[in-house]
């Protein structure tokens, strides 16, 4: 279902000649309403049933991303004009964004982390001790693939399709998906493998990716403490958390251009129950949307 172009364009005419707003200006709010738009289609809605609760819902996604109040702020403020023009135009009776609440600038939102801050914390990893180069591989993976904790030590082999590109992560309410993994991740995790060989494996843990010098599995709390020990070491003052990855990953993608919707379904925030709904055209989708937007290929190219 896609939006109707023309509504777009008489919009942006709106906005020149009864607001007198700037080329820039008017850029910048129809840059922001692409991104409503492009979830109301994804979503299969028509402007004329939006409601109030669809609009939350994508001001919930903004924020799942990682996007800051201030930017929230202005997507809204450009939702709001939209809404009032179709209003004025006749084109829908009812303003589903009236009663949109307007975020506190001030509201603390989850830290992201810069690419160069990543590679300055996987710097302070000595690789020359036992853990090395699995910490290495963990952090890669939480960014490459955007993983919350609770997904990456639960990581099995059998989750890994590393000649394919993806790793299937087992999410929330026990959902899966397919998330594409960089060839610098396959990478870490091939040389993480090498360490873990000569490790006395416990019963229980051979299927487990990533194992503690035990030979246990790995625990979050053990990742949060060498993950802020990292972070200390290289000088960042932010408040850093292994979720940190994942807000960055999201961010990142972003800001490169990528569309939404893929990144929520790399993220796990769509009602996926199983893998075997991704076609072949949906893996190579997610698979570009990864090299074409993610800094980890984009520095590649």
């Amino acid at each position: 279902m896609a939006i109707d172009n023309k509504i777009v364009s008489k919009y942006k005419s709106y906005l020149l000649l009864e607001k007198g707003l700037s080329k820039n200006s008017i850029e910048a709010y129809t840059n922001d309403l692409a991104k409503l738009l492009s979830y109301l289609e994804n979503e299969n809605l028509k402007l004329q049933d939006v409601k109030l609760d669809h609009l939350q819902q994508f001001i919930a996604q903004l924020y799942d991303l990682g996007i800051n109040a201030r930017s929230v702020a202005r997507i809204l403020s450009g939702i709001r004009s939209f809404f009032n023009y179709l209003i004025l135009d006749g084109y829908i009776q009812e303003d589903p964004a009236e009663l949109l609440e307007t975020p506190k600038i001030g509201l603390k939102l989850p830290t992201v982390l810069s690419l160069e801050e990543i590679e300055d914390i996987k710097g302070c990893i000595d690789l020359s001790t036992k853990e090395g180069h699995r910490n290495r591989a963990i952090i890669e993976v939480l960014y490459s693939c955007g993983l919350r904790i609770s997904e990456l030590i639960n990581l099995k082999f059998s989750d890994m399709f590393l000649n394919d590109g993806f790793i299937r992560v087992e999410g929330k309410g026990s959902k899966q998906r397919l998330v594409p993994i960089s060839e610098i991740a396959i990478k870490e995790i091939n040389n993480y493998l090498i360490d873990r060989d000569h490790l006395d494996i416990k019963k229980g843990s051979e299927s487990t990716v990533f194992l503690s010098k035990r030979g246990t599995p790995i625990s979050r709390i053990m990742v949060f403490h060498f993950i802020k020990q990292y972070a200390e070491q290289a000088g960042i003052q932010k408040n850093i958390s292994p979720h940190t990855f994942r807000h960055s990953f999201a961010t990142h993608l972003l800001e490169g251009g990528a569309n939404i919707r893929a990144i929520q379904q790399m993220l796990g925030h769509e009602k996926i129950t199983t893998t075997e709904i991704y076609t072949h055209m949906d893996r190579e989708y997610l698979r570009q949307e990864i090299i074409e937007h993610h800094p980890r290929n984009i520095n590649k190219r």
